[in-house]
């Protein structure tokens, strides 16, 4: 994403600007440092006029921080002013540390211009692990008042004075003066917990940033030219809650605050003050409201439970620790991994603890908080995987002969929950992109046809669920609230299970939140309180008839609007939180903004019951507590910077010649097809490419990339996939994702830096200079092998299969044009292994039977790791393209296949016989 190098233009290109900061204040730094060399050295320089450039392109954003704030840049205004070099590079120097540290969190003496301050103030630096507790955390409350500029410093020193010793964190305020001044330090500053808006504040900012204007205008659907001031301060709340859901808002304001708290436009301001009214009193709310989303009921409790003198009486040896500590033996056991663990361990549920199968205490206030985080009415921690998760989602809301539209590339989980609950599968095809080896997402074109053909044939009543996976394991994102609404409009009362196993962060970027499955539901929710919802469906209803008529060929290519009076939103979302959030491995959640929900209360108690352990891992549930915590207070900056690394390891690769030469990352126009694409967005790197059109594109285009995940092409440097990884795992200790034949796949995350991609970068020159000696060593000869290698790994590679059909004993309606079918009894079929057969995947025998008959029915789930969906499910007939695929894979891992007795089949003579069996 460029950046440009006017003030407007950096203010504005908002998708890089945390990183931006730490560069622009690394470049004053270095400037300054040459002045000071050059006065040391007694030399007459012009550096100090580079210096003074430096500064300048840095003073507009540094409006939008508390640090190093007002005070101490003017103390560095003088000291250039007074040709000060040496304390001027001093001073620079602290204050760039100071950020890269984040000291000035923790150390007053950082705010001081003075050279000793920051020895002689008392030390409040973070504490090691298992040091000293004490420390108050730190964030930053944004003011924004009509007040004259000159006032705001003021200002800002009597909100300083309202602190108090018991405070249970210190805030700084950070002072703007208007509308669009207020959002950009709410997109810049992550470190902003609170906003105070005061009635009567302009519009303008006080900085060129039209990029913002049109995304206000166009995007936000704002219009503030026609406003009395007194109403842009409700529209800034309203704007800045759509922004960053998790900020607490306040107003001031001199009208009628009786009324105005009643106005459902004001719903995104947590408390509205008479502006005359105690300042303590805002003050005491701002601490309130981060203190609120800081508590962490269940994790909270455990410390306290594991400070307490217990003696055990059950069955948990390792609960208190002394059978490790006190131990010959596995002392190093607990040395590893600290004490606390093992005081915190325990299976009981009374005295202050909670159960997570029955929770009524501390772990339904966790519950409570997370799905305050996500958007939803309900959340359930899952301890043991989204795995369990979707199973839990399936078995609560289908029952046998239900029939689910799923991905037949979505996660093995779904496949075993309908085995599990009875559900019927049909399976919708994904666009191949068979030169990389992967399938994309669905199209919903693809989606819609299944519902109207089951339409067409009476047999909606019977469709369920619609399941589909975002974002994809390769990074695909559905236009959520799309498929939905479309979705909606043929059967109003369908269930969604979006699998969001690698998305969870996604909630905390106001630019993918509009594509999570809460993020959309409320959305749905939102428009059709509108009355233009009703004025759409009824232009619709006009054009097409108020009953759709699945014959209708019009249907499949235009946005289908849903009846509001009719649909339901009914929207499950299953998130791995441990896979991009701090928390433990296989800590999981379901997320369920579910009208109807009540119809499936008992049935998901029920679930949980099943799946669940009756031992939950009590330091996995403390660790989703903490994860939402951490989300809730700092996630929107953190996410910020895992895009910011995504984009930076695109442009490293992108942007070195000899990287470039042997590997290069996936744009979305590799990854997407033009067809969905209609905003034409290309990629981030792109010329010309800014956060506007980004944004046009998350907002427009049906499938669009996460910026996080990165497609890394190595198969044009001679490498597989699985080669490739296991070289960076085995030589360079770099972990990657997944693999395919001829790439890999990179993620970046809230605990990544930029070190991390400083490493990638070095260790990928590193192999492309072994290349590039390599080939002119190997002379002629061995250039044409290796090219002969790359054009087997790009272009050699084996056309993707799709799902054939379920043979017709194992379909109520082997006549039915649609092709769901009864997984679950095929499943069982299996069980017995004289109803059984094998045969050699590389054998004569399989050929015969794929050309005479009778059919190959698979017995089983076989699923190739890469690229590790379903090739076979129970039930499916086996055709001569899965064979294909099969024969030309190269892998090592592939579940459910024993290469010694090749292909597991159901035997002809008992196909269809169990049908019933449930």
């Amino acid at each position: 994403m460029k950046n440009g190098t006017g003030s407007g233009q950096q203010l504005d290109h908002l998708f890089a600007n945390s990183a931006a900061r730490a560069d622009r204040w690394r470049d004053l730094n270095a400037k300054a440092q040459t002045w000071a060399a050059q006065a040391r050295g007694g030399k007459e320089s012009r550096d100090v006029d580079a210096v003074r450039d430096a500064l300048s392109a840095l003073r507009p954003m540094e409006s939008y921080f508390a640090y190093p704030g007002a005070h101490l840049l003017r103390v560095l205004d003088e000291r250039i002013a007074d040709s000060d070099a040496l304390g001027a590079a001093r001073l620079i120097l602290r204050m760039s540390n100071a950020l890269l540290s984040g000291s000035y969190r923790y150390n007053d003496g950082e705010w001081e211009a003075r050279e000793d301050a920051v020895d002689e103030a008392p030390d409040r630096r973070p504490p090691g692990l298992g040091g000293a507790q004490g420390r108050r955390p730190y964030f930053e409350a944004l003011f924004v008042s009509p007040a004259p500029a000159a006032r705001l410093p003021a200002m800002a020193e009597e909100i300083r004075r309202l602190r108090r010793p018991d405070d249970f964190a210190i805030y700084e305020p950070v002072m703007v003066g208007s509308f669009e001044d207020a959002f950009l330090a709410a997109v810049l500053n992550g470190k902003i917990e609170a906003v105070v808006i005061y009635d009567g504040i302009p519009v303008p900012s006080q900085h060129d940033v039209p990029l913002l204007r049109d995304f206000l205008t166009v995007y936000q659907n704002l219009d503030t030219s026609t406003d009395a001031p007194r109403e842009v301060g409700v529209k800034l709340a309203s704007v800045l809650k759509r922004l960053r859901p998790e900020l607490d808002i306040y107003l001031l304001t001199d009208r009628e605050v009786e009324k105005l708290a009643g106005d459902r436009a004001a719903s995104a301001i947590r408390r509205v003050f008479y502006e005359v009214e105690e300042p303590m009193e805002i003050h005491l709310n701002i601490l309130e409201g981060v203190q609120d989303r800081q508590e962490t009921p269940h994790f909270d409790n455990l410390k306290r439970y594991a400070s307490r003198p217990i003696s055990t009486f059950h069955a948990l040896p390792i609960a208190r620790g002394k059978s490790i500590i006190k131990s010959n033996w596995i002392r190093d056991f607990g040395e590893f991994y600290g004490l606390s663990l093992f005081l915190a361990e325990t299976s009981a549920t009374t005295g202050g603890l909670d159960s997570m199968l029955e929770p009524t205490g501390n772990i339904k206030a966790a519950q409570e908080k997370f799905a305050r985080a996500v958007g939803a009415d309900h959340v359930f921690f899952v301890t043991n995987g989204t795995s369990t998760s979707n199973k839990m989602v399936y078995q609560a809301v289908t029952k046998p002969g239900d029939i689910v539209i799923v991905d037949r590339n979505c996660h093995k989980s779904h496949h075993y929950g309908m085995v599990l609950s009875g559900a019927q599968p049909l399976y919708v095809e994904a666009f191949p992109m068979t030169e990389y080896s992967m399938y994309g997402a669905v199209p919903l074109r693809t989606i819609k046809q299944a519902l109207l053909a089951l339409k067409a044939e009476g047999r909606l009543d019977r469709v369920a669920m619609v399941t589909l996976t975002n974002c994809t394991f390769d990074g695909h994102i559905y236009n959520t609230r799309r498929v939905m609404e479309e979705c909606l409009a043929i059967k109003p009362d369908l269930i969604f299970l979006w699998d969001e196993a690698w998305f969870g962060f996604a909630r905390w970027s106001p630019f993918l939140r509009q594509r999570t499955a809460m993020g959309a539901a409320e959305a749905l929710q939102a428009w059709r309180a509108e009355p233009s919802a009703m004025e759409a469906w009824n232009a619709q209803a006009q054009e097409l008839g108020e009953d759709l008529d699945p014959q209708d060929p019009r249907l499949l290519d235009r946005r289908l609007v849903p009846d509001p009076r009719k649909m339901r939103i009914r929207v499950y979302e299953t998130d791995s939180v441990h896979k991009s959030m701090s928390c433990l491995r296989q800590g999981s959640i379901v997320a369920v903004r579910d009208e109807d929900y009540n119809h499936h209360a008992s049935a998901f108690r029920e679930a949980v019951f099943i799946h669940a352990s009756t031992s939950p891992n009590a330091q996995i549930i403390g660790s989703l507590d903490v994860a939402r915590r951490q989300m809730e207070l700092e996630g929107y900056e953190l996410v910020m910077r895992a895009i910011e690394i995504a984009l930076a390891i695109r442009k490293a690769v992108a942007g070195h010649p000899l990287i470039s030469k042997y590997f290069s990352v996936l744009g979305a126009d590799k990854m997407v097809p033009a067809e969905f694409r209609p905003s034409g967005f290309v990629d981030y790197l792109a010329p010309g490419t800014n956060w506007l059109t980004a944004a046009k594109a998350i907002k427009e285009d049906e499938f669009v990339l996460d910026p996080t995940r990165i497609t890394l092409v190595c198969g044009t440097a001679g490498f597989d996939g699985t080669s490739f990884k296991n070289l960076l795992a085995s030589r360079y200790n770099i972990q990657l994702n997944k693999t395919s034949r001829n790439s890999v796949l990179l993620q970046s995350n809230i605990n990544n830096t930029r070190s991390d991609v400083a490493l990638l970068i070095k260790v990928l020159l590193e192999i492309s200079e072994e290349i590039e000696a390599g080939l002119q060593e190997a002379g002629e000869a061995g250039q044409e092998a290796f090219a002969a290698k790359v054009r087997s790994l790009m272009e050699d590679v084996p056309n993707l299969p799709n799902f054939s059909r379920f043979h017709d004993g194992y379909r109520e309606d082997p006549g039915s044009d649609t092709l769901e079918g009864d997984m679950r009894t095929a499943f069982f079929a299996a069980y017995s292994e004289e109803d059984c057969e094998y045969l050699p995947l590389t054998g004569t025998s399989l050929d015969d039977r794929l050309a005479n008959g009778p059919e190959l029915v698979s017995a089983n789930f076989v699923i190739p790791y890469p690229p590790g969906f379903p090739i076979m499910v129970p039930g499916q007939i086996i055709d001569t393209d899965t064979i294909g695929f099969m024969r030309k894979l190269d892998v090592k891992e592939i579940h459910g296949y024993n290469a010694a007795r090749g292909i597991k089949l159901i035997k002809p003579s008992i196909i269809g016989k169990t049908r019933g069996t449930r």
